[in-house]
């Protein structure tokens, strides 16, 4: 494992898009306000093509356009929003700003109330990007990407499901359970910790694999240097569904194999400069209380 170097910051800041949490059409509200905060300072926004839509906004780009065209990406929702944004515009190696609309998020850190003071912080480079590690997998007919975990589970409720898994085309386990995770530092926080796995600091760069629950008391979490490839297949005549991030669903058949590796892509997420990864922790997960 190692610590991923944040030394980057934007190249200008004349042009932001932004993307609003789907199925919320009663965001519009705090988005005009939000985008009056940029014009205001010079900056032009565009908002995204389902974005507008949801909102009946007539002015606006494609998703891959928005990546294009624009300095950075402005996620308005909480932490599903900017993880949807992060994967989805990985390949374009543009920086996401997580504006959150509800309570602190572990990965959306700008509040509503404070957008504006943090507009003039972006404007005096008084802010960091941090580069987040992305999963790669690969299965038969699909490649995909992922910003917190890819699980595979089963497919039936009344049954266990049997998946092989090698390291650098070695043998090394076979889970026998609900299934497994393959988690990012990043994403140790969500299903991983749920399911008893490790947290991670989310600037190293490693696997994290724990099983779901495993038939064998012996089965543990384990964490694995991201320079490895690591293969699972499906031994179950059933198959199993891949789920990325939570969003997305991939049927996979028996003994199809899917291949996980470090993505060479890094999300880019913008956050305070003074933000405090332990403090978070301590805030939502309620330590010394």
């Amino acid at each position: 494992m190692k610590i991923i170097n944040n030394n980057h910051k934007l190249c200008q800041i004349k042009k932001v898009g932004i993307i609003l949490k789907p199925n919320c059409p009663e965001i519009r509200t705090e988005y005009e306000i939000i985008k009056q905060h940029f014009l205001t300072a010079n900056i032009e926004v565009v908002l995204e093509e389902n974005s507008a839509k949801m909102i009946s906004c007539i002015e606006y780009l494609s998703f891959s356009k928005l990546c294009k065209e624009c300095d950075f990406l402005v996620s308005l929702g909480g932490d599903g929003t900017l993880i949807s944004v992060a994967r989805r515009s990985v390949k374009y190696d543009i920086a996401v700003l997580g504006i959150n609309l509800g309570t602190l998020g572990f990965l959306t850190d700008i509040s509503f109330r404070n957008v504006k003071n943090f507009i003039n912080s972006l404007q005096k480079d008084i802010y960091k990007i941090d580069k987040r590690m992305m999963i790669e997998a690969s299965s038969n007919l699909n490649t995909f990407f992922a910003f917190n975990d890819i699980v595979i589970s089963k497919k039936s409720i009344s049954s266990m499901i049997r998946i092989k898994a090698m390291i650098d085309g070695k043998p090394f386990n076979s889970y026998y359970g609900d299934g497994v995770i393959i988690s990012t530092p990043t994403g140790s926080s969500a299903y991983n910790l749920s399911a008893g796995g490790p947290l991670v600091h989310p600037m190293t760069e490693a696997f994290i694999l724990t099983p779901i629950a495993p038939h064998s008391l012996t089965q543990r979490p384990l964490v694995l240097p991201a320079s490895f490839e690591i293969e699972f297949t499906i031994v179950d005549s059933f198959g199993a569904v891949v789920i990325v991030d939570g969003q997305e669903i991939y049927q996979i058949e028996q003994n199809e194999t899917i291949k996980i590796k470090m993505s060479d892509k890094k999300a880019k997420l913008i956050h305070r400069e003074d933000r405090n990864y332990f403090e978070v922790l301590s805030e939502k997960l309620q330590w010394g209380n």
